[in-house]
């Protein structure tokens, strides 16, 4: 898990940086990170349903926080241990 992933999916985001995170779609190793910004961005472009983008979004964001989550349990493990 690479945390920095996170922070920048969440990051890019926040600022509606969609070029940056279309960049770290295509070069995350975390496949299922991949897969929710790619169906966001294609919601976001393509769909004219705004509760669908939104349910993207928040799919996306929710998958953030769960792996950060982790990455924070794997760390506190992996250092206080």
């Amino acid at each position: 898990m690479n945390k920095m992933d996170y922070d920048r999916a969440l990051y890019y985001t926040h600022r509606s940086e969609w070029d940056n995170l279309l960049i770290l779609m295509v070069r995350t190793k975390d496949n299922f990170l991949s897969k929710k910004i790619e169906s966001f961005l294609h919601a976001y472009n393509f769909e004219n349903n705004y509760s669908i983008i939104e349910e993207n979004l928040y799919s996306l964001l929710r998958y953030i926080e769960h792996a950060n989550e982790l990455a924070m349990d794997e760390y506190i493990h992996t250092n206080l241990s």
